[in-house]
């Protein structure tokens, strides 16, 4: 059975803070992707997981983010029973968009897990 969840903190390239609930035993990094004025996309890593992982996670994980400035918030629940998943993608979107690709306004967040 994995720990109890952890609080971190981060902030994107525009500088909005977010906060990351996650559980320490699954979750090595978040990034998060936004698309610049240039038409280029911007890569940074808005969270690292300072701990090492005591344990095995649990076959059940999640992790939530959240950034009031945005209004951002939403939660992932990944279940692995096998322990495969190395990665998941969440783009989000302004209200209306149409999520064909990375658009302004978009944010497009990678969690890794721990390899």
């Amino acid at each position: 059975m994995a720990r109890h969840n952890r609080e971190g903190h981060g902030s994107d390239q525009q500088g909005y803070d977010y906060t990351i609930s996650y559980q320490p035993d699954w979750l090595r990094q978040v990034k998060v992707t936004r698309l610049l004025e240039s038409g280029r996309q911007s890569t940074k890593t808005l969270f690292a997981n300072p701990q090492d992982p005591a344990r095995k996670p649990g076959r059940t994980v999640r992790t939530e983010v959240r950034c009031e400035e945005q209004g951002i918030r939403f939660e992932i629940a990944l279940s692995d029973p096998q322990r495969v998943v190395k990665r998941v993608i969440v783009e989000t979107g302004p209200a209306g968009s149409n999520g064909e690709a990375l658009g302004e306004g978009d944010v497009l967040f990678t969690f890794d897990h721990r390899t």
